[in-house]
């Protein structure tokens, strides 16, 4: 029944070839009340999602530039900002390139070996408020708000990937087969 229950809730998440990964996400009025009720869906998706650590308005089929993420108790999470969300966020600093797994929700049953920043500095707004953000992530957080960043850009984690040595296909409950 576990299965069942999280194939349901991952029924609205879109995936690839689904036009809307692939196009860049339009900017956003972080104070209208549409994005702060798109923002909230986001957010609550992501939470309902057993082991999501983070989701992005496209990936729920909105072209808008909005992502949430939460590495809160991750085993390896060096730096955790806690739960947010973020409106119109961009990287303003990028330092210390690594090699490491990830996988995504919008391209099930596979993973691969991707080079991003280990250090992240991200600035942003807060839907709602309005109010500026900004972020420095070290490690895992770093990666996971570089991956989301790329949703929002219209890229995959396998738009990164240097060749098809580093893809590998995931059986279900994440394992490499």
């Amino acid at each position: 029944m576990e299965g069942d229950s999280r194939t349901a809730l991952l029924e609205g998440v879109v995936t690839a070839p689904h036009p809307v990964l692939v196009t860049p996400a339009a900017p956003v009025d972080a104070t209208d009340a549409a994005v702060v009720a798109a923002a909230a869906r986001i957010l609550e998706a992501m939470r309902s999602i057993p082991g999501c650590l983070g989701l992005t308005a496209p990936q729920l089929g909105l072209g808008q530039r909005l992502m949430c993420l939460d590495v809160s108790g991750h085993p390896l999470a060096r730096s955790c900002s806690g739960e947010l969300v973020i409106a119109n966020p961009e990287v303003v600093e990028a330092a210390h390139w690594e090699v490491a797994r990830e996988g995504c929700l919008s391209v099930p049953g596979l993973a691969a070996e991707v080079a991003r920043a280990g250090l992240v500095t991200v600035r942003g707004v807060r839907p709602g408020t309005g109010e500026a953000v900004t972020i420095s992530a070290d490690g895992f957080e770093a990666r996971c708000v570089q991956h989301q960043m790329d949703h929002l850009d219209g890229l995959l984690f396998l738009d990164r990937v240097a060749g098809t040595w580093a893809v590998h296909a995931v059986r279900k409950g994440g394992q490499a087969a």
